[in-house]
């Protein structure tokens, strides 16, 4: 379904590492500087159905790929009524970490059918106005997660997975814009809100 309210609902997207949750901040602080009403959130949510969804993704033994697919559209669901519809009929801008676009990336690295996912998703969910795709090769994402951020690594970020998820997202053309993900922050910030900025023109 297309976004029916006078809001604008942006999403982030990109493999773990790629830099997604750095640059929906920076954008979020970019348009309130400017003025704009904005909501920063994100999926998988800390409420009921994501927190069971976090603690499967660290795991010894994970859930099933059908049984989180199941916990993410409760979750999706939920976090639509709660959060993201309410902002929207506000007229706030919602820029949204993650999506069902992840989703059918992770899930389908899982072994599920990406573009059954998506599909699914579409009839159920709220359409994005703008997806920004973060691009960068897996390698570098790792290297990024063990070395910038001093973390290590969980089960979605394994470098064979990684690899399978990319490949995912290269394949998501519809409703994506990719941006380049090895750019220096300023200026990706910049890129990203100059997408932002001509989505909100044109809906006015």
């Amino acid at each position: 379904m297309k976004n029916p309210y006078p809001g604008l609902f942006v999403v982030l997207e990109g493999i773990d590492g790629s830099g997604k949750s750095t640059l929906a901040n920076n954008l979020y602080l970019a348009l309130k500087k400017m003025g704009r009403d904005c909501l920063l959130t994100f999926e998988p949510t800390r409420g009921k159905w994501g927190s069971v969804l976090r603690q499967s993704f660290l795991a010894p033994k994970r859930l099933t790929p059908t049984e989180e697919l199941e916990l993410f559209r409760r979750d999706r669901q939920e976090h639509l009524e709660k959060v993201i519809i309410p902002a929207l009929k506000e007229g706030r801008i919602v820029l949204c970490d993650r999506y069902f676009f992840s989703t059918a990336a992770y899930q389908g690295a899982r072994g599920l059918d990406p573009d059954r996912i998506l599909f699914e998703c579409r009839q159920k969910a709220l359409e994005p106005d703008l997806c920004l795709l973060l691009k960068l090769d897996p390698e570098e994402a790792l290297l990024r997660i063990k070395h910038g951020r001093g973390e290590k690594a969980n089960n979605f970020e394994q470098l064979d997975y990684l690899k399978k998820v990319a490949l995912i997202y290269q394949k998501i053309k519809d409703g994506c814009i990719g941006l380049d993900a090895t750019l220096p922050t300023k200026r990706l910030t910049e890129e990203a809100l100059e997408h932002v900025i001509h989505a909100l023109n044109a809906r006015n």
